[in-house]
């Protein structure tokens, strides 16, 4: 998932005037003046929300404010103001405040954070979360993201890719973010340890960014998603049209934007959906099966195969069950494709949305 940058509001003329004022004043002790120290506080409550805000805590080293900072910088991890923000947060509450965060549902933006803050003593975080497979793959993959800016973090996941330790969820994130490293040495052993995956003829994909760029035609997406090669809506429905195997895509282009569409065709189990995560049963007779479970009873287990075959199965004749980390949707549905093929694909899956009211 690509994490889209707020634009943080402007002020008002008349306080323009006012902070153009107090910039110039910015090394006074304002313990020793209570008259401007007064106007300065009333200043920074106005602007509070703004990069003037920021500004003004900074210029004049106030205290206390550390977690409205901290708030501001999750609301705009992107600009220079929410950098600026996060690092005072942090010099001021400590790395233990980034904790509660990292637990909620502001991960990935924190993750973000500290990636575009560059500050050493915090890249031990994304190790950690790099390092522990509980983590949601949101926040792992922003880690991965976060990582790969740095020479550093760059030879970090390298590292972990060659002693085979890069979790199977963050791979597609790595080998697209290390493929177009601006560091000659990175992108060599990028090519050998985590390429990019390929498509028709063995040709290499670009990388997502690049992906993200072009455009493509929806009415031929429409026809490899209907064609036999491809054979996705054998699995999917589009419209009441097609398989249940897999979820309803009639809205899919609402539900994800394209660079999560494009990891879901290229490294379908980095983000199994809720639902419709795969099972392997083995029965007490040798036999084995593996699918999805649409239905379970206290005697019955109902189990959806690839093909969307369904079987019944007595709880009294299975052995074992475990959930899968490989995802029901087949792996390199790209090689039936060409580059081509998979930005139209990709094109007619945006297109489509909810309709509107």
């Amino acid at each position: 998932m690509v994490l889209h940058a707020a634009i943080p509001p402007t002020l008002d003329e008349e306080t323009r005037t006012k902070l153009e004022a107090l910039s110039r004043l910015k090394n006074i002790d304002l313990d020793s003046n209570p008259d401007l120290k007064a106007a300065v506080l009333k200043l920074l409550d106005k602007t509070r929300g703004t990069p003037q805000f920021v500004e003004i805590i900074r210029d004049f080293k106030l205290k206390g404010y550390g977690e409205p900072l901290l708030d501001y910088a999750l609301e705009y991890p992107a600009e220079t103001s929410g950098i600026e923000a996060f690092r005072l947060a942090v010099a001021e509450l400590g790395k233990p405040a980034l904790d509660p965060i990292l637990a909620g549902d502001k991960a990935p933006t924190l993750v973000q954070l500290i990636g575009n803050s560059n500050e050493k003593d915090l890249q031990p975080i994304l190790h950690q979360i790099t390092e522990d497979p509980g983590k949601p793959p949101a926040v792992r993959k922003e880690s991965v993201r976060a990582l790969a800016r740095t020479q550093d973090g760059a030879r970090y996941l390298l590292d972990r890719a060659q002693n085979d330790k890069l979790g199977q969820d963050v791979k597609f994130t790595a080998s697209s973010e290390l493929n177009r490293a601006p560091w000659p040495e990175i992108k060599k052993r990028a090519l050998e340890l985590v390429p990019l995956p390929q498509t028709q003829n063995a040709e290499p994909l670009p990388v997502l960014a690049e992906l993200l760029k072009r455009k493509g035609d929806p009415a031929h997406g429409k026809q490899i998603f209907e064609n036999q090669t491809a054979s996705c809506s054998s699995c999917h429905k589009i419209l009441g049209k097609g398989g249940e195997v897999g979820p309803d895509l009639s809205e899919i282009g609402t539900k994800l934007g394209k660079d999560a569409l494009y990891e879901s065709i290229l490294d379908p189990s980095a983000g199994i959906s809720f639902g419709y995560e795969a099972w392997s049963i083995e029965l007490k007779n040798g036999d084995d099966a593996f699918g999805l479970i649409t239905s379970e009873t206290a005697d019955e287990l109902t189990l959806k195969n690839q093909t969307g075959v369904i079987t019944k199965y007595k709880k009294s004749d299975i052995a074992k069950r475990q959930k899968s980390t490989t995802s029901i949707m087949p792996a390199g549905l790209q090689l039936t494709m060409s580059t081509q093929d998979l930005i139209d694909l990709i094109e007619y899956l945006s297109a489509l949305r909810k309709a509107g009211p």
